[in-house]
């Protein structure tokens, strides 16, 4: 019997590979909708994981604000206000604190999840009506460092710039800082079929994930070694003879410069440095040139693939890790070919166009540079503004909390909760206390709303008519599903209703006109989105959107990019020389371990939202300290005993969790529970001065029985 025909397509609210889903009437838990894969869809092919097959749950008014919140006094609590009310308040608020300190005194911090139209609207509203230069977005703490990289590798930043099904085909994949089977799990598929069709997989992280344990070799290095790892085995090729000289000479430039670096770091120093045997790395860089003996070379014609994630990512030397690894790319010749590349591995569910599009500090709509004459001159015509009117570079998003409650006396926050996200994060909360006024727009009353002065109920996915970029740079249309609880509006017509109170009425909340909007802004930057529109996108077979950049309406989209030339100036991947330095916050006799943080299969991000379901509660129900065996030892501690991790920053508590798979001198906590078990509790304020990514990865800690 055929199964009933879905209510409508859309795609999953979480991470960035947007899995397509249907909706059937025939939910429970308080919606009347149930989530099921949409099999005809080519990213996940009906696959879903826990956290999208419960998506639908979100959709409950009971676990969502329906109205908007006002807190009258400091001190008062949240109470339910009309919408005029609370509009007329924080427009109050904001043109208030702007006359009094002018309009640098006004922040504005964005999400990563947004769609293109709210991010978008973001930083027209931020520059046009706010007039500030400050906004950014939680973007910054996710793809910021492989980002930074990208662009100064290729000339350009899409996290994969072929499709994800190109994996399936090629013959090695160096997958660094990255734990799929948790993560991202439909992806998984692509690398088991890999494997199938007799290739090789090498994992680079610290603890033997679920990942990790179907690798071919797995490297454990000491967090925050990574770039003097990636070094090691670019030195092994060089030494070895396993280079691609004829690509080096024909398509990149630079070589020279990083390999007088890569030749200060011989196998056994790495070894010393990283904890990775240097029998491992020989065999690893052997393999992953596609050398079948120790010392044969390879023979140019293999494929291979370098992806990167947060493992690597996030640390304070983000940005040049991820240079050293499209370092060892480039020197094979695994670029700029079929089944060939370097990608990063996006998180948020629009964490690529998010930052497209103008919510980070020093970007315009498809993706320039904000310093650029020309491109303020064109983005400031499509807005009607001058370009002299345009604000210049604001503060990356670490930079622009830390100067809350001083420099910054207002902010509004939307799809965001650096409360529970963001590094050092008691530090931050106690920034956000000092504000002058707070405002947020959210789903739930997270840990961050739960602070604000004014609280405003926005629609979420399946409420909602937008566009996200996945992970492919493929752009997709998510239609609006089902109708939002009453007394819940869009962050559209919020920034709206704010515009016209502020001076600026006419400011677009149609989706679809934000977006035809959008494109024109985009037309002829490196994210170029003008041959795009909504009706476009919704015509595309079973919803498989358009790869970007498609600067016409005939064109059919780049699912490829740099098979010609790399999108720098003279068509070359430059090789960046990478110093590697050791990690700004070393273990010592106070702090004697190392603390890296990440994400469990059953919950996502801040868990804001997953922490409102049922499922994912009982499968993960909160923080844990995973520790070596060795280690629980020494403290007397067994399996679920309270552990005390703590750091110059502050302390965090959460039961223990015993495994053999994690070094002996590393622990290990998931970030997405406030509370006594904040990992970012632990975390730095330290960042990649390249990207400004903070270094979540690597903070030195000691870590004691709780009793």
């Amino acid at each position: 019997m055929d199964s009933p025909s879905p209510l409508s397509r859309t795609h999953c609210p979480y991470c960035a590979l947007q899995c397509g889903m249907e909706l059937h009437a025939d939910g429970g838990g308080g919606t009347e909708l149930r989530a099921a894969g949409w099999e005809a869809f080519q990213v996940n092919k009906g696959a879903l994981c826990q956290k999208g097959a419960t998506s639908t749950e979100l959709l409950n008014p009971a676990l969502r604000l329906t109205s908007p919140l006002l807190r009258r006094t400091r001190g008062a609590e949240l109470e339910p206000v009309s919408w005029e009310e609370a509009l007329d308040v924080a427009a109050g608020r904001l043109e208030s604190i702007a006359a009094d300190r002018g309009p640098a005194a006004v922040g504005v911090f964005g999400g990563g999840g947004l769609t293109h139209e709210k991010a978008y609207s973001l930083g027209k509203f931020a520059r046009v009506v706010l007039q500030t230069p400050h906004i950014d977005y939680n973007g910054r703490f996710c793809m910021s460092a492989a980002a930074a990289a990208s662009q100064r590798a290729f000339g350009v930043d899409r996290g994969l710039p072929f499709p994800l099904a190109d994996v399936a085909h090629t013959d090695v994949i160096l997958l660094v800082g990255s734990n799929l089977a948790d993560t991202m799990p439909p992806a998984l598929r692509y690398f088991t079929t890999q494997r199938d069709n007799g290739g090789r997989l090498i994992v680079v992280d610290p603890r033997r994930t679920r990942t990790a344990e179907q690798a071919d070799l797995h490297l454990q290095p000491v967090p925050g070694t990574d770039a003097a790892l990636a070094a090691g085995l670019l030195h092994v090729l060089i030494a070895e003879h396993l280079i691609d000289s004829a690509f080096i000479a024909a398509r990149t430039s630079g070589f020279d410069e990083a390999r007088a670096e890569a030749q200060r770091w011989w196998p056994e120093r790495v070894e010393a440095v990283c904890g990775v045997p240097a029998g491992d790395l020989r065999e690893a860089a052997r393999m992953f040139a596609g050398s079948g003996s120790s010392t044969g070379s390879s023979t140019g014609s293999s494929t291979g693939m370098v992806l990167t994630a947060r493992g690597t990512e996030q640390q304070a030397d983000g940005a040049d890790a991820v240079n050293a690894w499209i370092n060892l790319a480039l020197a094979a010749g695994k670029a700029g070919r079929p089944y060939c590349g370097y990608g990063a591995i996006t998180g948020q569910g629009n964490g690529q166009g998010g930052r497209e599009h103008g919510q980070k500090a020093d970007q315009l709509p498809g993706y320039r540079k904000i310093t650029d004459p020309a491109a303020r001159e064109h983005v400031a015509g499509v807005w009607g503004i001058s370009p002299e009117a345009l604000p210049g570079p604001g503060r990356p998003a670490v930079e622009l909390l830390a100067s809350c409650g001083t420099d910054i006396r207002a902010l509004l926050v939307a799809g965001s909760n650096p409360v529970v996200s963001a590094p050092d994060a008691e530090f931050v909360t106690s920034r956000l206390r000092a504000l002058d006024f707070l405002a947020v727009c959210d789903v739930v009353l997270s840990e961050t709303a739960a602070m604000a002065d004014v609280v405003f109920p926005v629609t979420q996915w399946a409420e909602e008519t937008g566009t996200v970029t996945n992970l492919e740079g493929r752009v997709l249309l998510r239609r609006q599903a089902v109708a939002p609880p009453d007394g819940v509006r869009s962050d559209l017509d919020v920034m709206g209703a704010l515009a016209e109170r502020l001076g600026w009425p006419g400011f677009l909340t149609s989706p679809e006109k934000v977006f035809a909007e959008l494109a024109e802004a985009s037309a002829g930057g490196v994210a170029d989105y003008s041959g795009l529109s909504h009706e476009r996108l919704d015509e595309t077979s079973e919803g498989a959107g358009l790869h970007w950049p498609c600067p016409t309406p005939d064109h059919p989209g780049t699912p490829r990019m740099f098979l010609d030339a790399f999108g720098t100036p003279d068509g070359l991947a430059r090789f960046v020389p990478v110093a590697c330095e050791p990690a700004i916050e070393e273990p010592c006799a106070d702090f004697p371990y190392r603390l890296t943080t990440g994400r469990v299969l059953a919950q996502y991000q801040s868990g804001a939202q997953t922490r409102r379901v049922r499922a994912l509660n009982a499968a993960e129900p909160g923080p844990f300290v995973q520790l070596h065996p060795d280690l629980a030892a020494a403290l007397a501690v067994a399996e679920g005993d309270p552990v005390r991790v703590t750091s110059r920053r502050g302390t965090a508590i959460a039961p223990a969790r015993i495994s053999g798979l994690i070094r002996q001198d590393t622990v290990f906590m998931p970030f997405h529970w406030a509370g006594p078990g904040r990992a970012n509790t632990l975390t730095r304020r330290a960042t990649d001065p390249v990207s400004g990514m903070p270094a979540f990865k690597t903070a030195a800690v000691r870590v004691e029985a709780a009793r």
